[in-house]
């Protein structure tokens, strides 16, 4: 009950506070996925790493995130780096170890999702350009 409570205090106040401010800033990584339901493009910031042609980063909700119900609906994802859109394809990782994948990305983000988070899902994105 406790978690359940946080989550949706933490939900909130990224979804009515954080995300609004931070989509708005030009060089915020961010996730578009598009709608199960409205089929229209969501954008969601989050902090990951690149390495190659895979972006990395950590949902801290697993399936229960919107963008993560999404995913499952449609794997297609657009990514912003750096103020660039790159396509994609997201692929869920239930066995990847996500206490340690956060260990290997930006620690500021990494904390966050540490702190807060009560269901860790790795998530990678195959980048196509």
């Amino acid at each position: 009950m406790a978690d359940d409570l946080r989550d949706r205090i933490t939900k909130a106040f990224q979804k009515n506070g954080v995300n609004r401010v931070l989509r708005l800033m030009p060089f915020q990584t961010l996730l578009e996925t598009t709608g199960r339901k409205s089929g229209q493009p969501r954008r969601t910031p989050l902090g990951g790493r690149l390495e190659g042609n895979q972006f990395w980063f950590v949902s801290e909700f697993g399936e229960k995130s919107q963008y993560v119900k999404n995913i499952e609906a449609n794997p297609r994802v657009r990514v912003r780096l750096n103020g660039k859109w790159h396509s994609g394809t997201a692929h869920l990782l239930p066995d990847d170890d996500a206490h340690a994948r956060l260990r290997s990305l930006p620690q500021i983000n990494s904390f966050g999702v540490r702190t807060f988070g009560t269901n860790l899902l790795t998530i990678r994105v195959d980048l196509v350009d």
